[in-house]
């Protein structure tokens, strides 16, 4: 891809403001409202899955629907203003943001952010309608057999390249959703440990 000096310029900055974006803190904001410090209950981990096992699924909604918006709107700014390249690289930022946030350590284990999956998959309803729109309803029923929102998660962050690919996306874009697909993974090895060991905790429950 060819990039001149406003390009440059453009990344340099939406970039940033995308991580600082990614940091909102929406699962621990919308849990303090409630009197719960949500790293100490249920998997620890401040994302939706978490607080809708410990909260009830309403908040865990809301939360899933504020981090998605962080990717929605890191992925809608940098397309408008710089097209699709610059939108996958503030969707990355956004996410890193999400997962590693200054603000918290770089997460830390007592201070990790979420795990990425609402933060890409607002993203792709952006950047992949069509193919987000057909994983929602594969992650919904995913998690619903096996009551495991992780499970769900890995089904969907697998099958999202392949969905672009389907429906002609170029390769840059899917190396890029790959590689977000990857960073989502990474953050998911316990829970791949804890399916392995058959310890994950399911929706709705609390241990």
């Amino acid at each position: 891809m060819m990039f001149n000096e406003d390009v440059s310029l453009n990344i340099v900055l939406l970039v940033p403001l995308a991580y600082l974006l990614g940091m909102f803190p929406s699962a621990a904001m919308v849990a303090r409202a409630s009197g719960v410090d949500i790293t100490a209950h249920g998997s620890g981990n401040p994302g939706a899955s978490n607080v809708s096992r410990v909260l009830g699924w309403k908040r865990g909604v809301l939360v899933f629907a504020l981090d998605a918006a962080k990717g929605a709107i890191a992925a809608g700014g940098g397309w408008l203003i710089d097209g699709r390249f610059t939108a996958y690289m503030c969707v990355a930022a956004a996410t890193l943001g999400h997962m590693l946030p200054a603000a918290r350590r770089f997460g830390g284990k007592r201070f990790a952010g979420g795990k990425g999956v609402a933060t890409v998959g607002g993203a792709m309803f952006v950047l992949q309608p069509l193919v987000s729109v057909v994983l929602t309803a594969v992650w919904l029923a995913v998690s619903r057999l096996t009551k495991k929102a992780s499970i769900g998660s890995i089904a969907i962050i697998v099958l999202l390249p392949v969905g672009a690919a389907l429906a002609g996306a170029p390769a840059w874009e899917i190396c890029a959703i790959v590689a977000l697909g990857l960073l989502v993974l990474a953050r998911h090895i316990e829970n791949i440990k804890r399916l392995i060991r058959r310890e994950e905790l399911a929706l709705g429950k609390n241990q």
